[in-house]
C-alpha cells in the first residue's frame, strides 16, 4: 500500500492545517452541490467537533510524500450510539488504488472501537427506472457496490427513499453496516436513529410531518436489509485489530546496550529494555519507527554548553572498559571547575550513583534522538509515541547529571514541542523529576507536574517539596505531589486524578509523560505497592486527557514485572484515549 491513513484531530499543527485545506479543495472539486457555508462547517469541525449532538471525525489517506489521496468524514452520536458517513471523496487524479477501501476500513474500525450499533450512509439509488442518465446510474451502482463489498446494504420497506426524492429530487437509500452484529437492527432502535438522522442532518428542510411519515413506515422488526446484489455472497468482512495510524509509535534506542556498567548491584542495565520489549511484542498496539538524528542545538537549548562539552570529552578520554565514579563534589557556584577531567566529574554530578564510561555520551545522545523522534511523530499527527530508552534522563538538570541520568530527554522533547503549542510534563516516576523542575522553573510555556516519594526520605532529597511552585514567569507552573513511604495503587490513583485536573486547567496542546515503572511493588529502588491492574488504571485516566502524548521511559528496575506492568499501562493509555 503506497499510502497511509491517519485521523486529523484539530487544526493546531501545520501538517493538519495543510490537510484541512486539501480536504476543502477535494470537496470543492468532487461534490458539486456543496455551499460555501458547508466548507466553513468543515473547518469549524476541527475547532469544535461537536454539533447537534454529533461528534465529527476526519480521516485522510496520504501517500509517502504526504500528498492527500482522499478523505472520509464520519460523525458519531454518543446518545444513540451510531455512526454516520457524512462525506467521502477521493482526489480526481487518485481514483482507484485502494484508498477508498482503506478509508472505509479505518472508520469501520473506529466504529467498532466505539462499540457502535452500526454505520449509516446515504447513497443515491441504483434503480434504473429512476435515472435515465446512464452515467449517473453507473456511478450510483459503483458506490453501492463499493459499500456492499464492505458490509453496508440498503434498508428497505420504508419510505426513506421516496421522502428524500420529494425533498432533493433524487431518491437516496439509507445504507446500514451492522459491524458484524449477529442480530438484526430492532425496529425501535432504528426509529430512534433514523429520526435523529433526519432531524440532525436535515432539519428544518425535512419537516416534522415528513419525518413522522418515515418513522411510521418502519414496520419490519428487525428492519429489512436488501439482499446482496453485486456480491455473489454476503461478504465475510474481516477487519484488522488495529490500523497503522491507530497504533502507538515505538521508538527504541537500539544503541543503549553499549552503555553497560557491569558491576554487581548496578540496576540500570540493558535487560530492562529487553524485558519491556518482550511484553510489548505480545500486543498489536505498536508500530516501529526509525530513529532520526537531531543536531546538538536542541540539547543546548536545555543543557549548559559547558556541561555538554565536558560530558562528551570525558567519555572520549576514558579507556574502553573503564568506569569513572565522581568522588569530589565542589560547590559549583563559588569555585572554578577542576582542570582534570576525572576530578571535574563531581562538578557536574549530584551523586555517586552515576558512573561514566566511554559509551555513556553516545547512549544518552541516542536516547535524546529517540525522544525527539517521538515528538516529531506527534507533530505529524500521531496520537501516542513511546520513546523506549536508556539511560533515563529526568534527574539531569541544566548543568548536572545524576540518578543514572545524563541528558534530560523528557525536557528536551518538551522544549522542542513548546515551539508548536503549550506543553505539560507529567512525571510518574517514583523519584522526583528534579531535572524538569530545574530546567523550566522560571518558565510558563511548560507546566511541570511530578508525583513522587517525599524527598524527606527519598532521592534526590533536595528537590520535590510541595512549596516549590516556580519563580518569576514560571510561578505556579511547577506542581509537586510528594507522597508517603508506603502507598497502595488506589491511593496513588487519587493523587494522579488531582494532577490530571491541574493539567486540564492548564489546557496544554501536548503531554510529555516521564514514565517510571519503579512505583511497582518490589522495585529495588522504591517502597510503593502498585500492581499490574494499577498501571492499567493509571494509563486509562491519563489517556482520557485525549492529548497528543509522548511517553519517555525513565526508571523501573524489577525485571520480573517490568514488561507486564508496561504492557498493562499502554493497554490502559490506548483504551483511555480511543475508547
Amino acid at each position: 500500500m503506497s499510502f497511509s491513513i491517519r485521523r486529523i484531530y484539530d487544526d493546531l499543527l501545520p501538517i493538519n492545517k495543510k490537510a484541512i485545506d486539501r480536504i476543502v479543495e477535494i470537496t470543492r472539486n468532487q461534490i458539486a452541490d456543496m455551499t460555501e457555508e458547508s466548507f466553513e462547517d468543515i473547518r469549524r469541525f476541527f475547532r469544535d467537533p461537536y454539533h447537534k449532538k454529533m461528534k465529527y471525525m476526519f480521516f485522510v489517506a496520504e501517500d509517502t510524500r504526504g500528498y492527500m489521496k482522499g478523505f472520509i468524514q464520519m460523525s458519531y452520536a454518543p446518545d444513540l450510539n451510531y455512526c454516520f458517513i457524512d462525506l467521502m471523496a477521493l482526489a480526481q487524479e487518485k481514483q482507484g488504488g485502494g484508498a477508498g477501501s482503506a478509508l472505509y476500513e479505518r472508520v469501520r474500525e473506529e466504529a467498532l472501537n466505539l462499540k457502535s450499533a452500526g454505520i449509516f450512509i446515504e447513497c443515491m439509488t441504483d434503480d434504473g427506472r429512476v435515472f435515465r442518465d446512464k452515467k449517473i446510474l453507473r456511478q450510483n451502482r459503483a458506490r453501492i457496490r463499493f459499500y456492499e463489498r464492505h458490509g453496508a446494504r440498503p434498508i428497505i420497506n420504508t419510505s426513506y427513499e421516496s421522502n428524500s426524492r420529494n425533498h432533493y429530487h433524487n431518491p437516496y437509500f439509507l445504507l446500514y453496516d451492522n459491524l458484524d452484529r449477529k442480530s438484526g437492527l430492532p425496529a425501535a432502535e432504528a426509529k430512534l436513529i433514523i429520526r435523529s438522522i433526519l432531524e440532525r442532518k436535515y432539519d428544518p428542510s425535512c419537516g416534522r410531518r415528513d419525518i413522522q411519515s418515515v418513522i411510521r413506515s418502519i414496520q419490519d422488526d428487525p428492519v429489512s436489509i436488501r439482499e446482496p446484489r453485486y456480491m455473489k455472497q454476503e461478504p465475510d468482512y474481516k477487519i484488522r485489530l488495529l490500523s497503522e495510524d491507530n497504533k502507538i509509535s515505538l521508538i527504541h534506542n537500539d544503541g543503549h546496550e553499549i552503555h553497560h556498567i557491569r558491576e554487581r548491584g548496578y540496576v540500570e542495565s540493558p535487560v530492562r529494555i529487553k524485558s519491556i520489549l518482550r511484553e510489548l511484542e505480545k500486543t498489536q498496539l505498536f508500530r516501529r519507527v526509525k530513529i532520526k538524528k537531531f543536531p546538538e542545538r536542541y540539547l543546548q537549548e536545555v543543557h549548559d554548553s559547558d556541561f555538554i562539552n565536558y560530558f562528551k570529552q570525558v567519555t572520549m578520554a576514558l579507556e574502553p572498559g573503564k568506569t569513572l565514579y565522581p568522588d569530589v563534589f565542589p560547590i559549583r557556584k563559588s569555585v572554578k571547575p577542576p582542570r582534570k577531567l576525572a576530578a571535574r566529574a563531581g562538578y557536574y554530578c549530584i551523586d555517586v550513583y552515576s558512573p561514566i564510561n566511554r559509551n555513556a555520551y553516545l547512549a544518552a545522545r541516542g536516547a535524546v534522538d529517540c525522544a525527539l523522534t517521538g515528538a516529531l511523530e506527534l507533530l505529524e499527527g500521531n496520537r501516542i509515541a513511546y520513546a523506549l530508552v536508556r539511560p533515563p534522563g529526568h534527574h539531569a538538570d541544566r548543568n548536572s547529571f545524576g540518578g543514572f541520568c545524563y541528558f534530560n530527554s523528557t525536557a528536551i522533547a518538551a522544549n522542542y514541542l513548546s515551539y508548536y503549542g503549550k506543553v505539560a510534563i507529567l512525571d510518574v516516576d517514583y523519584h522526583h523529576g528534579n531535572g524538569q523542575q530545574d530546567i523550566f522553573y522560571a518558565k510558563q510555556y511548560v507546566l511541570t507536574v511530578s508525583i513522587h516519594a517525599d524527598p524527606d526520605f527519598e532521592y534526590p532529597h533536595f528537590s520535590g517539596f510541595r512549596d516549590e511552585k516556580g519563580k518569576g514567569a514560571g510561578e505556579g507552573y511547577n506542581i509537586n505531589y510528594p507522597l508517603r513511604e508506603n502507598i497502595t495503587g488506589s491511593e496513588y490513583l487519587k493523587t494522579l486524578k488531582k494532577a490530571i485536573a491541574r493539567i486540564k486547567r492548564y489546557s496544554p496542546d501536548f503531554l510529555v509523560l516521564a514514565f517510571g515503572l519503579d512505583t511497582a511493588k518490589g522495585d529495588p529502588t522504591g517502597t510503593w505497592n502498585l500492581l499490574r491492574k494499577d498501571f492499567y488504571n493509571n494509563g486509562l485516566v491519563i489517556g482520557r486527557l485525549d492529548l497528543p502524548t509522548l511517553v519517555v521511559q525513565e526508571g523501573g528496575y524489577n525485571n520480573r514485572v517490568l514488561g507486564a506492568n508496561a504492557r498493562s499501562f499502554f493497554n490502559g493509555l490506548w483504551k483511555g484515549m480511543h475508547g
